[in-house]
């Protein structure tokens, strides 16, 4: 009697696509500006720098297996254009993404509160609706992510948060060049978040996930998108006169970013968007390394 064939099983590199490694930009790039912003006050400390990496990074691993664990249960992958989801895919249970999820989510809780404790145990709290935020964004019965307020979460928590936090550790203060930093990275991560749900509008639709571009429709978004990409560009015209000329120099990251906008502008749909991603979150990271260099040498 023949058998059917047996289930491929979610391998090493299964999870390490699953942790969707072209998203980490948006964990690194926060981190970098935050440092820069305290390296202008003279206010820089490199082990604080690492621990505030580790946070960040554990974060959005944390994230992105919350996502593909919550979305997955909810049916809300079963048809969609970009990189493997291992709950959707069925390669992994989804008590074990949903437990690597919260693995992630303990280590970032563990080294946030040994880098609250070196500089203010009130940050404790703001770790905690950090995670909760993450969690919630696609998780519970009622996710903020469904209700178009992903890319509002994302400015908040990988710019604000994650670029003044970074700065207030080591500096023991924010400053407007955090903040204008903050604004940079945040408007930036918010696109790379944008152009994922841009490519999706067709799929989350048909589920009933109603993200911001489904809400703006397919125009709007992509207009929405041009704008949070040039945002960080005209920061650095605007510090370059400003705060220090050094800053124009990450208008080097502008080519990067034209190239990663250059699908969005020319009407591309499903998988021809999904290099925007990367190439954004790439030019996120070249804006930030850029910026650093400035708060440095300025």
């Amino acid at each position: 009697m023949p058998t059917s064939p047996e289930r491929r099983r979610a391998t090493p590199a299964d999870w390490w696509v699953g942790a969707r490694p072209h998203t980490w930009a948006n964990a690194i790039a926060p981190v970098i500006a935050g440092t820069g912003a305290a390296a202008f006050h003279g206010g820089a400390s490199w082990w604080r720098a690492l621990l505030a990496l580790g946070v960040a990074w554990a974060l959005i691993v944390g994230v992105n297996y919350a996502n593909d664990y919550s979305d997955g249960i909810r049916g809300t992958d079963d048809d969609r254009s970009g990189p493997l989801r291992l709950t959707g895919s069925g390669l992994a249970a989804p008590s074990a993404v949903k437990r690597a999820a919260f693995l992630a989510f303990g280590a970032a809780g563990v080294l946030g509160v040994a880098l609250s404790l070196a500089s203010s145990w009130w940050l404790i709290l703001v770790g905690a609706a950090c995670i909760a935020g993450a969690w919630f964004y696609t998780g519970g019965s009622h996710p903020y992510g469904y209700m178009g307020l992903g890319e509002v979460a994302v400015f908040l928590f990988f710019g604000l948060v994650a670029v003044l936090g970074t700065e207030y550790t080591q500096a023991g203060g924010i400053s407007a060049m955090g903040l204008a930093c903050a604004v940079g990275v945040g408007a930036m991560s918010a696109a790379v978040n944008l152009a994922n749900n841009l490519r999706d509008i067709p799929s989350d639709t048909a589920s009933g996930k109603i993200t911001l571009a489904v809400r703006l429709g397919d125009a709007r978004t992509r207009a929405l998108f041009c704008a949070l990409v040039a945002t960080p560009f005209v920061l650095s015209l605007l510090l370059g006169f400003t705060a220090t000329w050094w800053a124009l120099l990450g208008l080097l990251a502008l080519p990067l970013a034209a190239v990663g906008a250059r699908p969005v502008r020319a009407g591309a749909t499903g998988a021809g968007l999904i290099p925007v991603l990367g190439l954004t979150g790439r030019a996120m990271l070249a804006w930030a390394a850029a910026t650093f260099l400035a708060c440095v040498l300025g």
